[in-house]
């Protein structure tokens, strides 16, 4: 399917935490959660839009948190990764469903679940129409799905980086504790390293600064807020700029 020419973008990749496949306060996988988020990949995909996802998986393991408990740091983080194979897994499984064609691509060799992750291919699985989804993070420890997020967006091409979350935006204090906190409706990358912004880590941040890569950060709990977001509607904070 071709794009909607009046759209503002044409390929783009939305990243999700392990909270997008469970219910609030839960762990493991909720079905009910897994088919909304299914759906919502679908109503972006049925404008035209080459969609590429980047899962995380701290719904089953935090390897950050395992590790801060005592647990090996590389060990702690292959977990994760793991962790991010069972989400990127049940999220094909919800889509193909659901009829959709999908591909899951993975920088952990794991032949029968998953495709090894090539950028060509990757690219060219978008191309063809197909949602991609990549887990595994990078591969390597040390670096968060944050970064996988802004690596993979820079190498897929896509125009912006869809920043899932259960807030509807970015705020100067934890909107859920603070009932003063104020929201921004646009930040500059900068003032975010600055001010220690919770929007990605500070790697991810300054790979998306440094290659002018917008993030917009919303809430993707309200059904329907990702495709609105990608009509241009005025929601969640947007992040770009120097």
């Amino acid at each position: 399917m071709e794009p909607d020419s009046g759209l503002p973008y044409k390929r783009v990749l939305l990243k999700v935490t392990g909270e997008a496949f469970t219910k609030a306060g839960n762990q493991g996988i909720d079905i009910e959660a897994l088919d909304h988020l299914a759906q919502e990949i679908m109503d972006v995909h049925d404008l035209g839009i080459e969609i590429a996802v980047v899962v995380g998986g701290g719904n089953i393991f935090r390897g950050a948190a395992a590790s801060k408990a005592g647990m090996d740091r590389v060990t702690a983080d292959y977990m994760g990764m793991l962790a991010t194979m069972i989400n990127g897994l049940s999220l094909q499984d919800a889509l193909e469903r659901k009829g959709r064609h999908t591909r899951l691509l993975t920088s952990i060799d794991i032949h029968q679940l998953a495709e090894p992750y090539v950028r060509r291919r990757a690219v060219r699985h978008l191309e063809k129409g197909r949602v991609v989804i990549f887990a595994g993070g990078t591969g390597n420890p040390y670096f968060t799905t944050d970064t996988t997020a802004s690596l993979r967006a820079m190498e897929m091409q896509t125009e912006v980086i869809l920043k899932a979350t259960k807030v509807d935006g970015v705020y100067d204090a934890d909107p859920m504790k603070d009932s003063s906190a104020r929201k921004y409706k646009e930040l500059k990358f900068i003032d975010v390293l600055k001010d220690g912004l919770k929007v990605m880590d500070a790697a991810a941040i300054s790979l998306c600064m440094d290659n002018k890569l917008p993030i917009i950060v919303f809430n993707m709990t309200v059904p329907g807020n990702i495709k609105r977001v990608l009509m241009g509607e005025d929601i969640g904070t947007i992040v770009r700029g120097g």
